[in-house]
């Protein structure tokens, strides 16, 4: 059966030659100018995937992918003409699964689509799932996608912060590249000037008091990346 594709851009052009190609993949796909419009589609049929323009008239991209990530986990990849690294960041901490600058490759883009529903398709592999990790006093509620420290304290994490220290927590005391990290954050390779994974790192060892100069939890491994250093417990 056919994935179902919302693209929602504000230029026509670019939303007529996405369906036409993305059609010929394989693809239902159903566009939309604005937010305005892409909710009226939503409620018509929700989609599997929504390919969603930063910059759009009336509520942004931004705006759009946080407030559907406070209720949804419906994979979003955000499209923009701005391509820095902060742009990047801040997309991924909004609760995007990807994101690609203008102008891309066709080719780039379905990749990436096939990652992002490949990965959404992915099945728990422990069996029964865990309900939340806990190390070094810290707890990751998996369900309510924050952070609890030894005396109680919720602290609210990013979509992207949530992910890496997941992730890390999952495998503790291995280490994961740089790569390794951006591709399972969004399913593909960190180029060599991107410094989304550093950034991302910098703010959870603050979230978890980690010392940056000498960190004792998420520890940098000179030439090969990062791994939480601690023992971890599941908790179903």
């Amino acid at each position: 059966m056919s994935k179902r594709i919302l693209v929602v851009d504000d230029d026509p052009e670019l939303r007529s030659l996405l369906q036409s190609y993305l059609g010929h993949q394989g693809y239902e796909v159903e566009t939309a100018c604005d937010g305005v419009e892409m909710k009226l589609r939503m409620q018509e049929r929700m989609p599997d995937m929504l390919i969603l323009d930063l910059m759009l008239p009336g509520e942004d991209g931004l705006t759009l992918c946080r407030n559907l990530r406070a209720n949804s986990r419906l994979p979003i990849l955000m499209l923009t003409a701005r391509g820095d690294d902060m742009d990047r960041i801040i997309g991924l901490e909004m609760g995007a699964d990807d994101y690609l600058p203008k102008p891309f490759n066709p080719r780039e883009l379905l990749a990436r689509i096939k990652s992002i529903l490949r990965r959404a398709q992915d099945q728990d592999p422990y069996g029964e799932p865990a309900r939340s990790l806990t190390f070094s006093g810290w707890t990751i509620d998996l369900a309510a996608h924050h952070l609890v420290g030894g005396d109680g304290v919720v602290i609210a994490l990013s979509s992207g912060e949530f992910k890496l220290l997941r992730l890390l927590a999952e495998t503790p005391n291995c280490v994961f590249s740089r790569d390794q990290l951006m591709d399972a954050l969004a399913g593909r390779d960190a180029t060599p000037f991107d410094r989304t994974i550093d950034v991302m790192i910098s703010r959870l060892r603050r979230r978890l008091g980690d010392d940056a100069r000498d960190p004792e939890l998420i520890k940098t491994v000179r030439s090969e990346g990062y791994m939480l250093a601690a023992n971890v417990e599941r908790k179903a």
